[in-house]
């Protein structure tokens, strides 16, 4: 008698803990498609930050659509050394860390679009964006509003457009 009873509650045992993995790996593997379920890709659907895909590469501010570049606008760039130099280099250095990060190949860091929403809209920037968020841990220092205006905006793109082409063409030559 002792024996049906240990064999049956081995049975049991066996039949609960094969349920409770069943409906474990029913929940784990994501079960069926939800309604509004877009198909993302994995890299997409770990974007947990509630922002769109837009405004976590380029983030918030008055550019809202990809820049058109083209050839670098060298009148533009000098425009934009002299605003770098009355309204950023009290906190930033082109290489190395000051107040704020160093700018030479800021570039390379964020998108273009990045760079100018900052610019003209730190303070949303700070609020929102996890880079932004990020970079206020690291230097413990909030991005003064400059009030800079979009042309001067786009033109301290066009400084550091050149400045990354600059130090490309040094690297080239040795």
């Amino acid at each position: 008698m002792r024996v049906r009873i240990k064999n049956a509650l081995s049975e049991n045992a066996i039949i609960s803990l094969v349920t409770v993995l069943m409906i474990f790996f029913l929940f784990a593997c994501g079960g069926e498609n939800k309604e509004g379920d877009t198909g993302k890709s994995v890299d997409q659907k770990t974007n947990t930050s509630g922002l769109s895909d837009w405004e976590l590469e380029n983030g918030f501010g008055p550019v809202k659509k990809k820049l058109n570049l083209g050839p670098i606008d060298k009148t533009m760039a000098a425009d934009g050394e002299k605003i770098f130099e009355s309204k950023c280099a009290a906190c930033h250095k082109l290489d190395e860390r000051y107040v704020g990060p160093a700018q030479r190949n800021v570039l390379q860091r964020v998108t273009p679009e990045f760079f100018m929403n900052t610019v003209l809209n730190p303070d949303e920037n700070l609020e929102k964006h996890p880079h932004s968020k990020q970079m206020l841990a690291e230097y413990m220092t909030k991005m003064t509003n400059q009030n800079v205006s979009l042309k001067d905006a786009r033109a301290l793109l066009e400084y550091f457009r050149l400045l990354d082409e600059e130090l490309k063409n040094q690297n080239t030559k040795k």
